[in-house]
């Protein structure tokens, strides 16, 4: 589906990553553009260091200069009705900016990826579209998210943690949508910030013990949602490589997996894909009980979306499969105990600021169904299951048509039944 957004749109943003209210949006936007340009400091090292490299790499140059020519001189407004980011300078007081604020709540969504606001034009451009995927330019975007997420883990990242009604993630707003919180996390209800040292402590949370039950956990024909997350895409003889890049965004095995000797084993299998909100538990879970085989850390990609589907104002929101082979992702291969499994693999799939994955668990240890493998920081993302073509699995996306409109399955329920071969 290709998507042109007007200024006027209100439309569905995934997962609630970015407001649904264009006027939120574009409000936060004016506001950061006002504090940059009246920020008379210097630039934060990370963003410093960017910009040291995009004036002396000739190709950098070139990518961040295009990039932002190719937008229309007409166009005083982004796709998503926020004010233009004029040029790559523009860009960097931006960033410099949002490099020390941590996200709000909003009712129809936070900033959670304050800086597709800043790229949603020069994303869908084709010089873009080139500069993303460049390695230097991730390996500079990198330096700047982690800078980022120190100040997320840092104290000073707390203050959004109150109980303003509006803003406030305690505050009434929120807990109406998180009408459970308390007994669902752990937490200090009658400490400040319930307990909570950090933006990142508290997007990092744990689950209550028993807050979540595993779907029948002796019965490993039954495999189990490995996030909190949304049915995105159910992909059935899905091939080694394929035009990933393309409108239909098919799924190209030997490019998701980065070449890992293991991708044989899942030729002509079935990937189940499934999305996170942003008010969601972003710890991953063993979809299945078994050995862990391998685990990989991948570089790749923060902002490349694909061309076809033009315009994404919460990009790479419309991109999700294509990104499967080219952002940053962490792979976790897992040998069943259930012979009719065999080898399976559950892949975390970064996207934009949402991007650190941190594995947990190691080669050699045993999992049961449930238990912990890893997590996203600052929030989630998406995420893939692997099983290879001689598995027979009834999916359950408990009654939902997988998509970009699909709701959350807890974490630990049941979203599949794998029949026996015998």
């Amino acid at each position: 589906m290709t998507t042109q957004l007007k200024p006027s749109d209100t439309t569905f943003m995934i997962g609630k990553w970015m407001p649904s209210d264009q006027k939120t949006l574009s409000d936060w936007l004016r506001l950061i553009m006002s504090k940059a340009e009246s920020n008379e400091g210097p630039l934060l090292p990370a963003v410093e260091r960017f910009k040291n490299f995009i004036e002396t790499d000739p190709k950098a140059y070139m990518f961040f200069n295009q990039m932002f020519d190719q937008v229309s001189k007409k166009r005083d407004i982004s796709p998503a009705g926020l004010p233009q980011v004029r040029d790559y300078k523009h860009m960097l007081q931006l960033m410099n900016v949002i490099m020390t604020h941590a996200p709000e709540f909003n009712k129809s969504g936070l900033v959670g990826c304050p800086f597709n606001a800043i790229f949603d034009w020069s994303m869908a451009t084709k010089q873009g579209w080139a500069g993303f995927l460049d390695d230097k330019v991730n390996m500079h975007l990198k330096d700047v998210l982690n800078e980022w997420g120190r100040f997320l883990r840092s104290p000073d990242s707390a203050h959004v943690l109150n109980n303003d009604p509006r803003s406030g993630w305690f505050g009434s707003d929120a807990m109406a949508l998180m009408p459970n919180f308390a007994s669902e996390f752990q937490c200090e209800p009658d400490l400040p910030n319930y307990g909570y040292k950090s933006w990142d402590d508290f997007f990092t949370r744990n689950l209550r013990e028993g807050a979540r039950p595993v779907a029948e956990p002796e019965n490993d024909a039954v495999v189990i949602n490995a996030c909190e997350s949304a049915p995105y895409r159910i992909s059935r003889n899905v091939k080694l490589r394929d035009e990933f890049w393309i409108k239909a965004q098919p799924y190209a095995l030997q490019f998701m997996m980065d070449n890992d000797p293991l991708v044989s084993k899942f030729v002509g299998g079935t990937v189940y894909q499934a999305f996170l909100s942003a008010l969601s538990y972003h710890r991953w879970h063993a979809p299945v009980s078994g050995r862990v085989v391998k685990t990989r850390l991948i570089e790749g990609t923060y902002y490349s979306e694909t061309l076809s589907v033009s315009v994404d104002a919460s990009g790479p929101d419309l991109s999700q499969a294509y990104i499967a082979e080219i952002a940053t992702r962490g792979l976790v291969f897992i040998e069943a105990d259930n012979k009719d499994i065999g080898l399976m693999c559950f892949m975390a799939i970064g996207m934009a600021e949402v991007s650190t994955c941190d594995i947990t668990v190691f080669e050699g240890q045993h999992v049961k169904k449930g238990d912990q493998l890893g997590m996203f920081h600052f929030g989630g993302s998406t995420h893939c299951l692997f099983f290879g073509p001689d598995v027979d699995i009834e999916f359950d996306t408990h009654q939902q048509v997988p998509g970009h409109g699909s709701s959350n399955i807890p974490i630990n329920s049941r979203i599949g039944t794998v029949k026996s071969n015998s």
